[in-house]
């Protein structure tokens, strides 16, 4: 009987690994490749609603982070996200996706509330969000065009989010 029920948190616990410094610094092969289609998953709401998230990021041009709120590279990336929100908001849609490791759904909204952020988050209570995506840690920001195809993938606090952004939306300026 024990050896069942530890079968069944292995399988079930959610893939978020730590990543070494380099690959953070790089973005050496994390998430989706460049082209490919979004994939859909089913997130929950902050109040516990199941939601497709491809629903919630809608049909334009949208920017993904997997997110947590005990991560301290999410943290240093915040500005970047912030500055998306405010210079494209109205262009792009920002969604967090806030992983089931080490918090709840709870946790989440109090730092929604606290921080008033502007953009959505959904809760991966089942990890199928991270399935899709690949994305195997936190702090991974996943840029999607208006085609629903993945421009790029990128990892840790200095991703250059707002030329990307730019660049994916035709603005003139090249990623950094």
């Amino acid at each position: 009987m024990k050896k069942a029920v530890l079968a069944a948190v292995v399988i079930a616990a959610p893939l978020i690994v730590p990543v070494p410094a380099v690959a953070q610094e790089t973005g050496a092969e994390l998430g989706l490749p460049p082209g490919t289609t979004a994939p859909d998953a089913q997130v929950e709401d902050l109040e516990g609603n199941a939601v497709s998230l491809l629903e919630v990021v809608g049909g334009g041009p949208a920017l993904i982070e997997f997110w947590a709120s005990w991560c301290e590279q999410c943290e240093l990336l915040q500005p970047e996200i912030d500055a998306v929100q405010e210079r494209f908001g109205a262009r792009v849609k920002v969604v967090a996706v806030a992983v089931a490791v080490s918090q709840s759904v709870r946790r989440v909204r109090r730092h929604v509330d606290r921080h008033e952020p502007g953009y959505t988050f959904v809760y991966d209570a089942k990890g199928e969000a991270v399935r899709a995506y690949e994305a195997l840690t936190t702090s991974i920001v996943v840029l999607i065009d208006g085609e629903g195809r993945v421009v790029s993938t990128g990892v840790g606090p200095k991703q250059g989010l707002v030329d990307a952004v730019e660049a994916m939306l035709g603005d003139g300026v090249s990623p950094g």
